[in-house]
């Protein structure tokens, strides 16, 4: 079988299981996921020496040491990725709720109410646990998903996907709501991107050249996960102590992440006294800093280069630009950002409010941490992505951002 026909009856399977999976009771899905979590724990070790297996061909293959840690699996992180499916089983069921109802004065009742999109594509690299966050998320909305994970980890993918599945199954699950591409080769991927007539949506989640390649390539509606060039800025009001384990936090938490900082923004009036404190601390932790000219006169430091400012490093790396007012700061951060997350850090509330309706971005924070841009962190039990575009959903996607609508009316033999 060729890829084309490989990947085309995986997804007329897919679309066999969605129109099962659109009525399907919550009480099926929520037992399926449940079984799906203690399936995952049952097997730990079967599915940490598979991982073994690709973190030892991606350390071979000179993988970064960002994208190794996308890829690795513990037991610490398996257990983190079950809970996950846990809290989505306890989440409400979206499908079928009310939107919105009103009746005509011709008395047609009209209703407005959430339904499945359909068959989910998710295209991603090197994150295994994506593999479960997505199908969790797809199977309480009423979805089939077809994934299809990078090479990396491809081990690791087989053996989580065959074991939520096979799970899900048992539990009441139709055949092909839960698909894994095996196949690596990125015609796969081509293939995908114009099944029209089984896929209803595409979404990629990766770096800029996945995401790129999938919206310029697909005809299949894509929903745009972004990549994360966010920003950390510092008011002159600033709690200064709070502003250093705020931009420790926000660049080395987890710095190969979409919501990590990529560029520190100051203001000239507190950067003195600011920097070589935060730079202590950062470079103690390995955090090369890459400053603008005022910046390099407080502190030692590599110079930044426009193309810093445009980056996502996804690594121990930070831009620092020097500022001469929220204007400038504001101006940066819409010339720069991805329009993923952004921060102020003040104690001025006309600042606050102003930041918080000019910066042009999916999440943005007053006085917190970048970090939280998460599905978990906004209760959402797990998230399929961030969305950076502004059609249909924004910021982390969770379940209702998985539906779509349909109206339905009820009449009395009305005729128009």
């Amino acid at each position: 079988m060729d890829i084309k026909e490989y990947v085309i009856e995986k997804a007329s399977l897919a679309k066999t299981a969605a129109r099962k999976m659109a009525i399907i009771s919550t009480d099926t899905k929520n037992n399926a996921l449940l079984a799906m979590a203690d399936a995952l724990i049952n097997n730990i070790d079967t599915i940490i020496e598979a991982n073994g297996i690709d973190m030892s061909l991606g350390k071979s293959k000179g993988l970064s040491i960002s994208l190794l840690d996308r890829l690795m699996l513990d037991k610490k992180r398996i257990e983190a990725i079950a809970q996950g499916l846990r809290d989505v089983a306890f989440l409400d069921d979206p499908i079928g709720e009310a939107l919105r109802m009103w009746k005509r004065p011709n008395n047609l009742k009209i209703a407005q109410v959430r339904v499945p999109l359909g068959v989910i594509g998710i295209i991603y690299e090197a994150r295994p646990n994506v593999t479960v966050d997505a199908a969790a998320l797809c199977i309480k909305s009423g979805n089939a998903v077809i994934l299809r994970g990078g090479s990396e980890a491809i081990n690791s993918n087989k053996t989580v996907a065959k074991i939520i599945s096979e799970a899900g199954e048992k539990a009441g699950l139709p055949q092909g709501a839960i698909s894994l591409i095996e196949n690596t080769n990125r015609d796969a991927v081509n293939v995908m991107l114009k099944l029209n007539k089984y896929i209803d949506v595409i979404i990629p989640r990766g770096g800029a050249g996945l995401i790129n390649t999938v919206v310029q390539n697909s005809t299949v509606p894509v929903i745009e996960t972004g990549v994360g060039n966010c920003h950390l800025y510092v008011d002159d009001s600033a709690d200064l102590v709070r502003a250093i384990d705020i931009t420790v936090n926000a660049k080395t938490q987890r710095p190969a992440v979409c919501n990590t900082i990529e560029t520190l923004l100051v203001h000239k009036d507190v950067a003195e006294k600011f920097l070589p404190e935060v730079a202590k601390v950062l470079e103690s932790l390995k955090v090369e800093l890459r400053g603008c000219p005022v910046t390099q006169s407080i502190i030692t430091c590599k110079a930044a280069t426009e193309e810093d400012y445009e980056t996502e490093f996804l690594d121990l790396i930070l831009a620092v630009k020097v500022v001469d007012s929220l204007d400038d700061a504001i101006e940066h951060i819409y010339r720069y950002s991805s329009k993923h997350s952004e921060s102020i850090l003040t104690n001025n509330y006309a600042n606050s409010q102003r930041f918080l309706s000019e910066v042009d971005a999916a999440a943005v924070y007053v006085n917190a941490s970048t970090r939280f841009t998460d599905g978990s962190e906004f209760g959402f039990g797990a998230e399929i992505g961030i969305s950076t575009q502004k059609l249909h959903s924004r910021g982390p996607m969770g379940l209702k951002e998985l539906t779509s609508s349909k109206y339905i009316i009820y009449g009395e033999g009305q005729v128009r």
